[in-house]
């Protein structure tokens, strides 16, 4: 039951980071759409994916482009504060693909406005907040996932 987490342009290495270490232990494929905010050997990413980054399947690639165009048949939803469909909606499935933003914008107009019902939120019950952090985000997304396909 293993699901892809994909970060199209991550900024952060710490969360990359994280998430990298998520995706090990959940057996799930990191997928990394450059650019990147920061190089990939890091010592903040490899600091916060501790010493498993060796173990954690990654895919890269070039640009948005090049990632859709690899991935054209695969399953995905799409996650983003513009979404209007709950979390709690998505029908998850095998090898699903979970995209998310950078951590400044989110994801692109463009891309949420080709996917409107694939897009999906996680509630939020404050008016003072705009975001959680992505690394917290995939992982409420990926044991969501984990959940249902038990």
């Amino acid at each position: 039951m293993p699901l892809n987490i994909v970060l199209i342009e991550p900024e952060i290495p710490n969360n990359t980071g994280n998430i990298g270490r998520l995706a090990l232990a959940t057996g799930s494929t990191l997928h990394l759409v450059k650019p990147f905010g920061f190089q990939i050997d890091d010592k903040r990413l490899k600091r916060a994916g501790l010493d498993y980054w060796q173990h954690i399947k990654v895919v890269y690639y070039d640009s948005v482009d090049d990632f859709f165009s690899k991935n054209k048949t695969t399953k995905m939803v799409f996650l983003s504060s513009r979404g209007t469909q709950s979390h709690w909606d998505i029908n998850y499935c095998n090898d699903m693909f979970l995209v998310f933003g950078k951590e400044s914008v989110g994801l692109s107009k463009s891309i949420t406005d080709k996917h409107k019902n694939a897009l999906f939120k996680i509630p939020m019950y404050s008016k003072h907040i705009r975001s959680l952090n992505l690394a917290n985000a995939v992982s409420i997304i990926v044991y969501e996932g984990l959940r249902q396909l038990k």
